[in-house]
């Protein structure tokens, strides 16, 4: 058995509603109706977002895997921080829009920064995610102006 510790997951089917919704899906559901989406605090938190398609990648390449990675945990992410001003912008910026967000108090317990450490699962199940970010957010916007209500 294998541990494969997911980081910030997003892609298509993905709900903004409900009180745990991520900020790319309520993101691009407000960007795509045209109003402002809140960010908490000042944006400059980041977080290590990777596309749903890099995660089936890696649990692919972990099942397939001749290697000896029996016991081990691996982080699964993109391997790089983007800032929710980033995040935002870049959404934003696909959509074709000038809306704004609305930044608000920082949420108590929130984390500042977040980066997962992929070279384990690099090293050992030859993962490379093949989709960027940009990419990624791509597809969801797409499936979103199809499936948004």
């Amino acid at each position: 058995m294998v541990g494969l510790r997911y980081f910030n997951v997003f892609g298509p089917n993905q709900s903004p509603n409900g009180a745990y919704a991520a900020a790319i899906p309520l993101f691009m559901d407000a960007v795509l109706k045209n109003k402002s989406p809140f960010i908490n605090g000042d944006g400059e938190q980041s977080r290590d977002f990777t596309f749903v398609e890099n995660v089936v990648q890696a649990n692919i390449k972990a099942l397939f895997t001749d290697k000896d990675v029996k016991g081990r945990v691996m982080n699964i992410a993109f391997g790089g921080r983007t800032t929710i001003n980033d995040l935002f912008f870049k959404i934003r910026n696909i959509v074709g829009n000038k809306v704004e967000p609305i930044y608000r108090e920082t949420r108590l317990g929130d984390v500042k920064d977040s980066l997962a450490d992929i070279s384990l699962a690099k090293e050992l199940i030859n993962y490379h995610p093949d989709f960027s970010i940009e990419e990624g957010l791509k597809i969801t916007i797409d499936w979103f102006k199809v499936n948004s209500k």
